[in-house]
């Protein structure tokens, strides 16, 4: 059983910047992927960005890339999730997941957080 701690979130302007950490209980196997979703309210859970544990090859939604850098750091068990030039669409309860490898899709993934709040002030 795998744990996952988002934390992180908070209240930032449009524009603003915004790192999000996911602590996992466990370390990840180098055929491990963890993930960020995001869910804003009255709309579906989507895909945000992924990174393989192993090898670190990083994956981004098109609304995200270029404004939001996933990494991890091995020796923490962590993964991060640096967020630039917040936009108001990005708001919304961000979690983290983990799973046996990589995929965008939300049913791919056993093992989830409770979730972070990022508010986006315009």
């Amino acid at each position: 059983q795998v744990q996952l701690v988002e934390s992180g979130g908070g209240l930032v302007e449009a524009g603003g910047s915004l790192t999000l950490s996911c602590v996992a209980s466990t370390r990840p196997l180098s055929s491990h992927a963890m993930v960020w979703f995001r869910q804003a309210p009255g709309k579906e859970r989507e895909f945000v960005a992924g990174i393989r544990w192993g090898y670190g090859t990083t994956y981004y939604s098109d609304s995200v890339k270029g404004r939001f850098t996933i990494s991890r750091s091995k020796a923490e068990n962590t993964v991060y999730l640096q967020m630039n030039n917040l936009k108001s669409d990005d708001a919304g309860l961000y979690f983290c997941a983990a799973g046996s490898g990589y995929s965008a899709t939300l049913t791919d993934y056993f093992y989830w957080g409770q979730g972070t709040q990022v508010t986006v002030s315009s």
